[in-house]
Formats: C-alpha cells, sequence, structure tokens
C-alpha cells in the first residue's frame, strides 16, 4: 500500500491500494487502484502529560486540538493555548499542545478525580457524570430560514473532497445565515470532524452563534453537547438524531434538524429558532 504523505494541515489524507472488483457476483481478473482513508492514531499531550489517543485522519490537527479542548472544558478559551506542535512517528502522531497554568492545574484535578472513580465503561475512561456533563444553553439569536438549511445542505457534497477520493469520511461544516458554507472539515470519525471544525472557527476568529453547523451523519449527545458549548444554536444532520441528543439540544436551547435531505428536514427541538 503506497501512502500519501501526512499534513497536519493537508485536507487531502489517503493511502492507494490495490484491489479487484466484484461485478455481478464475478471477481474481475485485472487488478485496479483505489484510494483509501488514512486513519492514524493521534495522542494529545498537554504541558508533556498525555492525555488520551483518538484514532482519526492526519490532517487538520491544529483545529483538531483545539476544538477537542473547547469541547472537552480543558480549556475555557482560545488563548489558554500557549502553542500547538505536531510531531510525526512512525506509529503515529503526537500532538504537543501548551496550556495556561489555570488550566493545567484544573486538567490535573480532573484527572485525579477520574482515577479515583469506578469507570462507568463508556468509553473506558470517563464517569458518567463527566459524560453527560451540563452545558450553559446557547444564547437566543435571530431565527434562521429553512431555506438557508436546506441550501447549506445542498451544498455539503462539494466541500468533501476527502470523501469524493475514498468514500470513507464525514465533514462537518459552518454556514452562516444565508445558508453559505465558510468552513468545512473532514475526518474519518464525525466527533473528530465536528471537533477539527470548532477549532477551525476559533482559529479564524469566527463568531458561532450566527449561523449553523452541518454534519453528514446521524447527530449524538456529544454533538450536541459539543455545539452547545461553542454557542452555536443550531445542529442540522443528513440522518437521525438519538433520543438522547434531543433531550440534550431541549436543554441546551439548541435547534436540532435531522434527516436533512433535499427539500426535506424533521425539526426536534426549539422550532423558534427556525422560521419558513
Amino acid at each position: 500500500m503506497d501512502h500519501h504523505p501526512p499534513s497536519s494541515q493537508s485536507r487531502i489524507d489517503f493511502a492507494q491500494t490495490s484491489v479487484r472488483r466484484i461485478r455481478a457476483g464475478e471477481i474481475e481478473a485485472a487488478t485496479q487502484t483505489e484510494r483509501v482513508a488514512e486513519e492514524t492514531p493521534i495522542a494529545l499531550e498537554y504541558n508533556g502529560i498525555s492525555h488520551a489517543t483518538m484514532l482519526a485522519s492526519p490532517a487538520d490537527l491544529e483545529d483538531f486540538a483545539l476544538g477537542f479542548s473547547l469541547t472537552e472544558g480543558i480549556i475555557g478559551r482560545a488563548s489558554d493555548v500557549r502553542g500547538i506542535d505536531v510531531v510525526a512517528r512512525p506509529d503515529g502522531m503526537i500532538v504537543q499542545i501548551e496550556i495556561s497554568s489555570a488550566c493545567e492545574v484544573r486538567l490535573k484535578e480532573r484527572r485525579r478525580a477520574m482515577a479515583g472513580r469506578t469507570g462507568c465503561g463508556l468509553c473506558g475512561v470517563e464517569t458518567l457524570p463527566e459524560v453527560l456533563r451540563p452545558v450553559q444553553p446557547v444564547a437566543d439569536t435571530a431565527p434562521i430560514s429553512i431555506a438557508s438549511v436546506l441550501h447549506a445542505m445542498r451544498s455539503l457534497r462539494a466541500h468533501q473532497p476527502l470523501h469524493d477520493l475514498t468514500g470513507a469520511t464525514h465533514v462537518a461544516a459552518w454556514a452562516d445565515s444565508e445558508g453559505q458554507i465558510r468552513l468545512a472539515r473532514e475526518d474519518v470519525g464525525r466527533h473528530n470532524a465536528l471537533d477539527k471544525l470548532i477549532g477551525a472557527l476559533s482559529r479564524n476568529d469566527v463568531s458561532s452563534s450566527h449561523g449553523m453547523v452541518l454534519v453528514s451523519s446521524r447527530a449524538s449527545f456529544e454533538m450536541v453537547q459539543k455545539c452547545a458549548s461553542a454557542g452555536i444554536g443550531v445542529l442540522a444532520a443528513v440522518s437521525a438524531p438519538t433520543a438522547l441528543a434531543i433531550r440534550v439540544a431541549h436543554n441546551a436551547n439548541v435547534a436540532l434538524l435531522g434527516f436533512v435531505r433535499n427539500a426535506d428536514a424533521t425539526l426536534y427541538t426549539h422550532a423558534e429558532r427556525i422560521q419558513n
């Protein structure tokens, strides 16, 4: 298998492999070359202390580090990060994040609390109160038209170059209130794509309160939490939400839409945020 050289900010990360296609139940004799998405262990270190290792696409890792830090509550604002370095290793990549002293103290206290409790088994590391952590409800803003939501979702496909090559990635995109997509990030993991997008919004100093997030997947409660923590009041998914995602969206004042396809959608929460 030939690997495309990874780059921390490249939007295209894939490998090439030889395949034999099956057509009408028969294996073709000739081999063909196909592109497949890379999936790489990404270790996150805060002030030299290992915190988590994720499997992700090895692109936009500075955005990923910042977005993950914000949505996980490790930092309170982008300025709490003093620097980000990406180090490539033969078996993966290490993202070294330097955070403020106050954030480091909170992170160490959190890690000590986690170590002293019985794990719930969800993700293997976090307890139930930490997984279902409360989020500040998103402030009310002017409603967004359903026409803008539908227009943005129809445009989403054009912002998936890695998916076009591999068919194996998700995208999270930010669109303004007029339905114009301004930023998009792809990853093999839908949560990673959203973290990368939120990090990119922060790095580009984009106000997240007057627009919407679109995802090419179902909507989990974690995705609602991440949007709410970034002050995003509208989340539109191409597939279904879970019941827990709906409950979290209701409490967080987030308008949650699912099955957004063509001219149709289902609005699950906070209909006042969406208008005809």
